[in-house]
This record gives structure tokens, sequence and C-alpha cells, in this order.
């Protein structure tokens, strides 16, 4: 037996709590993790909520990410005792994911814990670090460097813009945050930010091409925010796309692309291979200052989950969210 997030739907109506699970009722796959950690990120809020079309099929346990210990394997890549994290993978969406004690698996979705981090601490990063990770090396391949200017981090005061103002920083570039939560300043400024700028400045119709202010940027929140910020990209920059808050839409023109040779790079972590998801992890473990993690991250058991799903999409919620499970 085990308890996990249920989520049910019945004529058209979705009902989520907490249940106590039997573990016949597991999903198939040829590992089973007792999960230590979990997180609660947009994308579970929005699963757990209602409020997005995340969810493929009920009934469904949310949880995009998870960190825990193998407790039975099929598979000749993991054995008991194993320690492995999972991010993505359409986990928490098609597959039953990670707000539970325990998950069963697909074997290659899992890799190792890095032995950098405990499981609490790969959670704190989860896939709004491994994201931002994966962003900050799409600047780097397209020959952004800290010399050559300024780096705008979108929704900065989220998961993913906490990680990329963290990471940016620690590389030396000089970063701009844009946020609408004016009353963080010091918190972004003790992350890395060297600017602070509203979100209000991008977040309206804008012009097909701006003043040139940025030579990267990464973007959390699509929509006219993206649209804005590729249109003050400097010639030759890149944009690094991860997010939606804002929207799917894009309502731009090609003059940033073929008037500057801006580079529009999309960043997708759920479908990500295997040796770019190790490389991605391995530069984590390299770059982040662990003691820094507990200024991003607050720590939550699995019965306040629900709630604070909520909170987070209200904009109420700054950094990182574990859901811990011991």
């Amino acid at each position: 037996m085990f308890k996990a997030i249920l989520i049910e739907k019945q004529d058209d109506a979705q009902r989520v709590a907490i249940q106590t699970l039997e573990d016949a009722q597991l999903p198939e796959g040829d590992v089973t993790v007792k999960v230590d950690c979990s997180t609660l990120n947009y994308k579970d809020a929005l699963a757990i909520t209602g409020k997005g079309p995340v969810v493929r099929k009920f009934p469904m346990v949310p949880g995009i990410d998870l960190a825990g210990t193998v407790e039975t394997s099929t598979s000749d890549e993991f054995k008991p005792g194993d320690s492995v994290l999972l991010n993505g993978w359409g986990v928490g969406e098609g597959h039953w994911g990670g707000l539970a004690e325990k998950a069963r698996l697909e074997s290659r979705w899992l890799i190792p814990l890095p032995t950098a981090f405990s499981a609490r601490q790969a959670m704190a990063i989860g896939t709004a670090g491994y994201t931002a990770m994966l962003a900050v090396m799409a600047l780097e391949n397209n020959g952004v460097l800290p010399e050559h200017g300024d780096v705008l981090v979108t929704g900065a005061n989220g998961g993913v813009g906490s990680y990329a103002i963290a990471l940016l920083s620690r590389l030396g570039y000089r970063v701009i945050a844009a946020t609408g939560r004016p009353e963080e300043e010091a918190y972004l400024r003790e992350l890395g930010a060297q600017e602070i700028i509203d979100r209000g400045e991008l977040s309206e119709p804008g012009r097909p091409l701006a003043k040139e202010r940025w030579v990267g940027a990464i973007d959390s929140v699509g929509s006219h925010t993206l649209a804005n910020v590729l249109a003050a990209t400097r010639y030759g920059g890149t944009v690094a796309a991860c997010g939606l808050a804002q929207g799917m839409d894009l309502p731009s023109s090609v003059a940033p692309f073929i008037l500057r040779g801006v580079t529009l790079a999309g960043i997708d972590s759920v479908m990500k291979p295997r040796p770019e998801r190790l490389e991605a992890w391995r530069r984590l473990g390299e770059l982040l200052d662990l003691e820094q993690l507990d200024a991003i991250t607050q720590t939550i058991g699995l019965e306040d989950a629900i709630a604070k799903a909520e909170e987070l999409l209200a904009g109420r919620v700054r950094g990182r969210v574990v859901v811990s499970m011991v």
C-alpha cells in the first residue's frame, strides 16, 4: 500500500485527493521505485487544478519529477537499492508520476542519481533546473559568451528563471531579470541578477523590431513577452524558449530573424535523449552552489501539495517546491 495524489475525472468534472493505493494498481514498467522526493512544477499545478490540458488519461498520479530508490527491477540497467532520478518522459501526464510514495517506470526513462546531489537536492533542482541548464547550454552552443553582452531571463521568480539566473551568473554573464514582483528584487540579486526590469515592459503587444538590449535570453513566458524579447535581441543573438506562462502563441514577425540573424532555440526537456540529460546534470553538479539551493527551495509534505498548486498558479510561490515522502 502507498499514498498518492490521484486525479480522477467523471462527467467532465475533475476530482483530486490523496488516496491509499495498492501496488497492483501501479502501471506497467520494468522498475519500481520507492519515491523519496518529488517536486511541484507549473505543469503539475495545472494538472492538479485542472486549469490546463496536461493530463492525457485518467486516473492519473501527477508529478513530472522524482528521485528515489529502486525497489524491484527486471532491467539489466538498475538493481534494487540503486538511487535514481527521473525528469519528464510524459510521466505525470500519460503515465503515473512522482507525487506518490511509489512509482513503476520504464528503465529507459531513468538516470542514476548524480553523486553530487542528495535526492532532496536533485528535486530542488528538478525539471526547472535541468531545463535552465539545457537553455544555458543552447546559448553557449550558439556562441553567446559572457563578454558579448547582457542576457535576459524572463519569469525570473519561477523555478526555471531562478536557476537560469544562478547558472548564468556563475558562468560570468551579466544577467537582467524580468519580474512582475518588485518586492523580490533582493532575492533576484542574491541569485546573481545585476539589473531588474518590470515584466510589463515586455508583456504587451510591441513592434517587430526594438532597440537592441541583450545578446541572449532565456524565456519561460512565451506569447507577447517572447515576441518582445526577440525584437530587442542584438544582432546574432540567441533566445532559448522553454515555457508558455503567458501563452502558447508567438505574435512576432520574421524581422528579428532575417534582419538581425537572431536564433530562436527551442528547449525540450521532456524527451531529451539520455546523453544530453547526463551532460546537463553533470554541468549542474559543477556549477550550482548547494548552499544556494536553500534560498531557492521550500519543502512540503504530500498532504500540502494540492493547496500549494493553487498558490503556484496564483504567482505566490517563488523558486522551487520539494515534496518529501519521508
